[in-house]
């Protein structure tokens, strides 16, 4: 095992929950391997920073990329409420724009010595749920060489599985440079839990151990923000941001992500009240 140059970055905040879509390929090249690669590139690379908890349901409850490309963005803000409710931050999505290999060869003999230089373009998407809006697009490149030796009678199977390695590895590059603007954006962004349900003096909230949350945090409690509209074209613009209602400390933690807590200053609180740190 290689030594780490530098220490990882310790990371003592909650963890904000992220709904991942399936990618699409628009490229001509390895369709739905291409579609697979850079959503589990994603997924690894965002898990890997210890920021975020990736919704295993994210597509039923989305659908995919490809749909949220097709309704204009239309579908995630008419699912806002519905994410928030499911404890969602921030929903990702996006598409292969190009993946493809350039090859030039110089023949010596039997020997062939192939050059290949590979490129791809990925568009990346990250809606705010708890603003109600996109807050990051950007297409990414990538770019792989690659120079190897072959006898100038190798299979085609072979050349084709050389080729398609060669579009993964450029796929994974340009996805990889999304993730330090990704956890950028999410650092200086609200985290949002919700109040789940109330028995007795109990207040139970979706968020617990895994998200970060800890015994002894004080969080508040905010009523939900109104959806704010163009006057003139009827578009949504975003969320407001809701009222304060009071404060709850933590208690106890349940199930696999969830904690109890009670009411700490403040009014009356409701199932379905919305909780952020304090």
């Amino acid at each position: 095992m290689r030594p780490r140059i530098e220490d990882r970055k310790y990371f003592a905040g909650v963890k904000k929950k992220i709904a991942l879509l399936p990618f699409f390929n628009e490229s001509p090249f390895e369709s739905e391997d291409l579609e697979v690669n850079a959503t589990e590139e994603l997924r690894l690379e965002l898990s890997r920073t210890g920021e975020f908890l990736i919704e295993p349901m994210s597509q039923k409850l989305f659908g995919t990329s490809k749909e949220i490309y097709v309704g204009g963005g239309l579908k995630l803000t008419q699912l806002t409420r519905h994410a928030k409710i499911a404890g969602i931050n921030f929903v990702i999505f996006g598409r292969v724009i190009d993946a493809r290999v350039r090859e030039k060869s110089d023949e010596i003999g039997l020997v062939r010595q192939t050059k290949s230089y590979t490129e791809s373009k990925v568009e990346i998407r990250v809606f705010d749920v708890n603003a109600g809006k996109e807050i990051y697009t950007e297409t990414l490149p990538g770019y792989a060489d690659d120079a190897t030796y072959r006898f100038f009678a190798n299979d085609r199977e072979e050349q084709l599985q050389y080729r398609r390695d060669l579009l993964r590895y450029a796929v994974r590059v340009s996805v990889r440079k999304s993730v330090p603007k990704i956890a950028e954006l999410a650092s200086k962004l609200d985290w949002v839990g919700r109040v789940a349900k109330i028995i007795g003096n109990k207040i139970y909230l979706n968020a617990g151990r895994l998200s970060g949350i800890n015994i002894g945090d004080i969080l508040k409690i905010i009523t939900e923000g109104q959806e704010i509209f163009d006057p003139e074209t009827g578009a949504l613009i975003g969320m407001s941001k809701g009222d304060m209602k009071g404060t709850i400390e933590i208690i106890d933690y349940f199930g696999e992500d969830g904690t109890i807590a009670i009411l700490h200053s403040g009014g009356q609180v409701l199932e379905g009240d919305f909780v952020q740190l304090y």
